[in-house]
């Protein structure tokens, strides 16, 4: 039997629960501070082959080439922006690195738009947002970070949020999304180690319709035993989520660590195909050198990143920004 418990740690001074929604240059600075070590180390090494071009030719492309591929943009995403800069090359030429890069920024922003589709939350609350992905992405921490977000108001009206702990398999990922909860001030459904992870969902749901919640926001286990068993699982889940709120889960968000590049993709195709995933979230993008895996998820998942991770603070998730994303990486 599930019961829920009260998050009671009232807010830090400095994080207060209804704290106003940022200001777009703070945005954009903490966006550029999370791509600090991607810029530095791509945006340098651009430099160094435009430096001296007064007209962009098939050498400086050639050479441009590496630099793509050593930023995580993967083959096919690098294959892509290159053959479209040689076609502009060819029409009408680029003259010079400054309008290389220009164009280089149109490129990646235009990878970006091309999978951003708006989130369609439902007439009737509760929302139901399922979040999945391999342990040890972050995915209890970025629930409780996202449960902090929705109840700040941080995208909006600040909104009501319980927590579902529906990774049963082990008891720390329970453990630890009740501290989230007390940290966040929110309440969390859970059932003991071992349960049935579709048992624990089903309570969530009645509880979040009985309390008037406007978000469940439901962590899944991560375990990778074969395709079969995960999907077999997240069905069941879907399904019961059905049974008491319809359409849902209206989001279903993979957790991916940005540190494990082109790695992490195998597992996120395997998880996309099982858990009909509708947007990623990217944590430890301040982690990395190589937060060009933005694009490769695009072009290869045909998903849109919706949020990123930038730190180990509870307010250090933000909505992901396509322009301000390749601003700052091309800076």
């Amino acid at each position: 039997m599930a019961f829920s418990l009260f998050g009671k740690r009232p807010a830090e001074p400095d994080q207060p629960a209804s704290e106003p929604q940022e200001p777009k240059r703070g945005f954009f600075d903490r966006m550029k501070q999370a791509v600090t070590r991607t810029r530095e180390s791509f945006t340098e090494s651009i430099s160094s082959v435009i430096a001296l071009t007064r007209e962009v030719d098939e050498t400086t492309l050639v050479n441009l080439e590496p630099l793509l591929l050593a930023a995580d943009l993967g083959a096919p995403t690098t294959a892509l922006v290159m053959e479209n800069l040689r076609q502009r090359a060819l029409r009408t030429g680029i003259q010079g690195g400054d309008e290389l890069k220009h164009l280089l920024k149109a490129e990646l922003k235009a990878i970006l738009d091309g999978v951003a589709c708006p989130i369609q939350h439902p007439a009737t609350p509760p929302e139901v947002i399922m979040m999945v992905g391999v342990n040890g992405t972050g995915k209890t921490t970025t629930t409780g970070k996202l449960a902090a977000y929705f109840t700040a108001g941080k995208d909006g009206p600040a909104r009501t949020v319980l927590l579902c702990a529906a990774d049963t398999f082990r008891a720390a990922a329970i453990e630890q999304l009740e501290v989230w909860a007390q940290r966040s001030d929110v309440q969390i459904i859970k059932t003991k180690q071992g349960g049935d992870p579709s048992a624990a969902l089903y309570d969530a749901c009645a509880a979040a319709k009985a309390r008037n919640t406007q978000i469940l926001i439901v962590d899944t286990a991560g375990r990778l035993h074969t395709k079969t068993d995960l999907m077999k699982e997240l069905d069941k889940m879907r399904r019961t989520a059905q049974k008491l709120i319809p359409g849902a889960p209206h989001q279903t968000l993979l957790v991916m660590d940005a540190t494990t590049g082109q790695n992490g993709l195998t597992q996120a195709r395997l998880f996309t195909e099982a858990a009909h995933v509708t947007g990623i979230v990217l944590t430890k993008l301040d982690g990395t050198a190589k937060g060009g895996i933005v694009l490769a998820i695009a072009t290869e998942l045909k998903l849109p990143v919706i949020y990123a991770g930038i730190g180990e603070k509870l307010e250090d998730i933000i909505p992901f920004d396509s322009a301000a994303f390749v601003d700052s990486l091309l800076d």
